[in-house]
């Protein structure tokens, strides 16, 4: 096994939306190409927003991708006390001091700041206090105030940032509860990262914990950050571009291998390839071949994506996701033709599982649920004679396969004088309600002889009526 250790660190203050899904998938497939270790670990220090419900929803998400962890789930809400010592460690060194500023007196010095033209950040008045009074304080980190603090990003190249143009970032609150900044430096140090792979609104916050990692006597792993995923109207992904929960696309009919090979797309190439097996993505991906720029979320390209998965896949395992979703519908699968015959039938026209499950209801209802214009325009008096032919040619079907099912079709087609595409619409009415279904032989031979002929009996008796 290499030394590679990456992590991903999701808050569980909601559902697991794409970008971080994306992250998720990069430091998953270089842990696997590299023989290294992949850690989960939910950051959960915000007390008041995290729920149970939602650290479900990401383990959930996270096996429905199929990106397994080597360690963890680790929860920081675990590890306070490691956490409290580290901010003692940085007092006893003078790397931290306690700031006793209120929030009101902060927001009066930042205001004032600004209207002298200078920067809202922390003025250091605390920053040499020797005297503790009885008041309520926060910690803050003595950062550097002189030099620069640069690093060379594994996507970006280097960056640098002028050590005044930080401030003095609090790590622990009033309340006596860690911050953001504080606890992942503690907990990539701790679990021994040694690439942090994240998204590149986390820039800022990198030279930062730089210092700490530095004042914490820890050594500084290497940083890639991944960039945005934008709409397609260039601003950042939200709500108004379509779903951006993960699990939400499986609610719609989207296959896993469908979303991981577009969400590694989106930002990654590999020549023009656009289509990856699990094991081409783990063989072929590289941070070398990330992109500097936004990746683009495109819905049609990932349906499109999804159809093809589809397309080309197992009809037996397909037929156990197309039975999740008749049931969701209220319909037993069990009451009907083997899903796997069903699928085989759809896959070829099918984009998403959801519109599978719709197409599929006729072979499953007891009763043809008619569509009137449909009714009206084709299940006419003149077809009398076509259902007489086609039900006796059935009947007397002694294979009833694609082939006896077309030989049927041919010998009444002979009697009639008359070419299917005269009379098949007609018998789609009849047999699924509408008029847009799979090949008539393929249904007919998947609904099988007795649900066939008892719906043509059934057709025919409307056209006598």
């Amino acid at each position: 096994m290499s030394k590679l250790r990456v992590r991903f660190a999701p808050s569980p203050t909601g559902y697991l939306h794409i970008g971080g899904a994306r992250t998720a998938l990069f430091n998953w497939l270089l842990a696997r190409k590299e023989g290294g270790t992949f850690i989960l670990r939910i950051e959960d220090t915000d007390v008041a927003r995290s729920t149970q419900e939602s650290v479900d929803a990401i383990l959930q998400a996270m096996e429905w991708l199929g990106l397994d962890y080597d360690e963890g789930p680790y929860y920081q809400s675990q590890r306070f006390e490691l956490y409290r010592a580290k901010v003692d460690e940085l007092l006893a060194k003078g790397s931290a001091y306690r700031c006793y500023c209120s929030a009101e007196e902060l927001d009066a010095r930042r205001e004032a700041a600004l209207k002298c033209g200078g920067k809202p950040k922390y003025d250091g008045t605390c920053r040499h206090r020797q005297d503790q009074p009885d008041a309520p304080y926060v910690v803050r980190f003595r950062a550097p105030q002189e030099g620069e603090t640069t690093f060379v990003d594994r996507i970006k190249g280097p960056i640098t940032f002028a050590n005044d143009e930080l401030d003095d970032l609090i790590i622990q609150r009033s309340d006596g509860t860690p911050t953001y900044n504080f606890v992942v430096v503690v907990d990539d140090a701790e679990m021994g990262l040694t690439l942090v792979i994240r998204g590149d609104d986390h820039i800022n916050n990198t030279p930062r914990q730089i210092q700490m990692y530095q004042a914490l006597g820890y050594p500084v792993p290497e940083f890639a950050h991944v960039p945005m995923i934008l709409g397609a109207d260039k601003a950042r992904l939200s709500k108004r571009h379509g779903a951006t929960s993960v699990m939400a696309y499986r609610e719609m009919g989207f296959l896993p291998e469908a979303m991981v090979n577009y969400l590694v797309r989106l930002g990654w190439s590999h020549g023009d390839q656009e289509i990856f097996s699990r094991e081409e993505l783990i063989e072929k991906f590289s941070l070398d071949s990330v992109g500097r720029a936004a990746g683009v979320f495109n819905p049609d390209k990932l349906l499109w994506l999804n159809a093809h998965y589809i397309k080309q896949g197992d009809p037996e395992r397909l037929g156990t996701l197309l039975a999740e979703q008749l049931a969701a519908r209220g319909v037993d699968p069990g009451s009907g033709p083997p899903l796997a015959a069903v699928v085989k039938t759809l896959q070829e026209r099918s984009h998403t599982l959801v519109e599978m499950a719709e197409g599929a209801l006729f072979y499953y209802r007891r009763e043809v649920e008619f569509d009137a214009e449909a009714v009206t325009k084709f299940l006419t008096a003149d077809k009398q004679v076509v259902f007489d032919a086609l039900i006796a040619e059935l009947e007397a079907t002694e294979s009833w396969d694609h082939a006896g099912i077309e030989a049927a079709f041919g010998r009444v087609m002979a009697a009639t004088g008359l070419k299917l595409g005269k009379f098949g619409p007609a018998v789609r009415v009849a047999l699924v309600g509408g008029t847009t279904s799979p090949s008539l032989f393929d249904v007919l031979e998947v609904l099988g002889p007795e649900i066939s002929l008892r719906r043509l009996r059934q057709a025919r008796g409307m056209l006598q009526g």
